[in-house]
């Protein structure tokens, strides 16, 4: 019998915490990832909310930026929420900002407004089902260009916030944040698809 996958939460900063217990919720083994040595370990891996500029330093910093381009392109399933879809976009508009480029899109920051203007939707998403998903919206990005190959998997006020481009997932609202588990079941079930990018542990 298979084992369960192991995940990597990237730890720099964001709800780590959050995602962690989602995954483990969603049947998953779940694990912080700080060095190269904790991403070869995994499976998949998420890039939680925070900062992007600072995360993008903090990945210079801690030699992660190449590493998780390197096992991405290679088939790594990754998902970014928030801040981490962000630092996997192809660009940012109107700024100069690095990004690791892994999905085709063109995002735009806070495009939902500041943090006081934070939100709860009733998301439409067809690919976890008919019943809504709450989505929590924290100064969010939204996406305003989409390359042909994305697929945008959910919308809000015309624009894309749920994207998946092979196995790039993204997403501009916090599912962490919530009780239901639908994207993070969505996303294991990505990884359960690409077993050649598994560790040993994910062996049968």
């Amino acid at each position: 019998m298979a084992t369960k996958k192991t995940i990597g939460v990237l730890a720099l900063q964001g709800d780590v915490g959050e995602h962690l217990r989602a995954l483990e919720r969603a049947g998953a083994n779940a694990i912080a990832v700080k060095t190269a040595a904790q991403l070869a370990s995994v499976g998949g891996l998420v890039i939680p909310g925070g900062e992007s500029t600072t995360v993008m330093k903090l990945l210079s910093r801690f030699g992660l930026a190449e590493p998780i381009a390197t096992r991405v392109r290679a088939g790594m399933p990754l998902w970014g929420t928030c801040m981490g879809m962000i630092v996997a976009a192809r660009e940012v508009a109107d700024l100069d900002q690095p990004t690791l480029g892994l999905i085709d899109v063109t995002v735009r920051r806070n495009a939902f407004g500041r943090q006081n203007e934070s939100a709860e939707v009733d998301l439409t998403i067809p690919a976890l089902g008919s019943r809504p998903f709450p989505a929590i919206f924290i100064r969010a990005p939204w996406i305003e260009r989409a390359g042909p190959h994305v697929e945008v998997l959910a919308e809000r006020d015309g624009h894309g916030v749920m994207v998946r481009e092979g196995q790039v997932l993204g997403t501009s609202f916090h599912p962490e944040l919530t009780s239901d588990d639908r994207v993070h079941r969505y996303f294991l079930s990505m990884v359960e698809q690409t077993p050649t990018v598994g560790n040993s542990r994910d062996a049968a």
